[in-house]
């Protein structure tokens, strides 16, 4: 009797369903293809101020004689074009990363889901390179000058381990900025530090290992190009200067200090890494409660 009383109990009601990994996909679809264009927009922009700058038939060239100004006008032209598509819409949609350093170190931080960590990189180089691409469809031969090569990143004069430890340190400073911005009081500036440091990065750093921070922004260059110099340098630096400094974040201030994955959280824009840091905290406080009972 007391067995049919209790098959005879309501079963409880089944837990919400949480959408699918590929319905979630779908759904970040929007963010996958701006992070694509952002990066394309950045070369598009490079290509075109360093064939303004830098061939020798522009009048720009040949109005300014000195290769420090001239490098520095594109710091502040590239610096520029890096502010105004981290607070575009589009910026503020997708976080404004365009790099796949910073997206590994959001990912190591856990502010970035697994698949959304890989759609970002993969949506990274292939925007990168379509921006080369099309760069070198409207300009052609300006573009593929030996005094401008598709704005490419190659070590300097003092040569591949210099150009090494170079990329490592200014990836290193650029992420510390970046964390230590984003989760102040300070964090609506943080694009405009991001920027002012890109813009210092090509002045000064430029000549040493060609300021690229960004291994799918020097394949783009590289591609177009066809130019392999020490590529190995700029996919190893770049990601382990922003992994370390991800690392000493977290060992500073604690994995609970980093905010968001966003460089600009402003709007009412969609997050996908608030709704994964929600996700992820249900997950936890389930298992917390499930090891709890089981404790009891």
């Amino acid at each position: 009797m007391a067995t049919a009383r209790a098959r005879s109990r309501p079963l409880p009601p089944a837990p919400a369903r949480s959408p699918s990994t590929a319905a979630r996909a779908r759904s970040h679809l929007p963010e996958y293809a701006i992070e694509a264009a952002l990066l394309g927009l950045f070369m598009i922009s490079a290509c075109g101020v360093t064939v303004l700058l830098e061939h020798p038939g522009s009048p720009l060239y040949q109005a300014i004689p000195s290769a420090f100004v001239r490098r520095l006008l594109i710091g502040l032209a590239m610096g520029v074009t890096a502010i105004a598509l981290i607070y575009s819409p589009w910026g503020q949609r997708s976080g404004a990363h365009f790099n796949p350093a910073a997206t590994l170190a959001f990912f190591r931080l856990g502010k970035v889901a697994p698949r959304d960590a890989t759609a970002y990189v993969l949506a990274q180089f292939v925007g990168g390179a379509l921006g080369v691409m099309l760069s070198g469809a409207a300009l052609g031969p300006l573009l593929a000058h030996e005094q401008v090569r598709y704005a490419v990143t190659i070590p300097g004069a003092y040569g591949v381990g210099a150009a090494w430890t170079a990329e490592l340190a200014i990836t290193f400073l650029l992420m510390s900025v970046i964390l230590l911005a984003s989760n102040s009081r300070f964090s609506r500036y943080t694009g405009l530090f991001a920027g002012a440091l890109v813009a210092a990065y090509i002045t000064f750093e430029g000549p040493i290992s060609g300021m690229s921070m960004n291994p799918a922004r020097t394949l783009a260059s590289a591609l177009g190009a066809h130019d392999w110099t020490a590529l190995w340098v700029y996919f190893t630096a770049p990601p382990l200067g922003m992994l370390a400094a991800a690392e000493v974040y977290v060992r500073m201030r604690g994995r609970q200090a980093v905010f968001c994955a966003k460089l600009h959280h402003g709007g009412s824009r969609p997050c996908i890494f608030c709704e994964y840091g929600r996700e992820r905290a249900g997950r936890e406080q389930a298992g917390a409660g499930g090891s709890s009972r089981e404790g009891a």
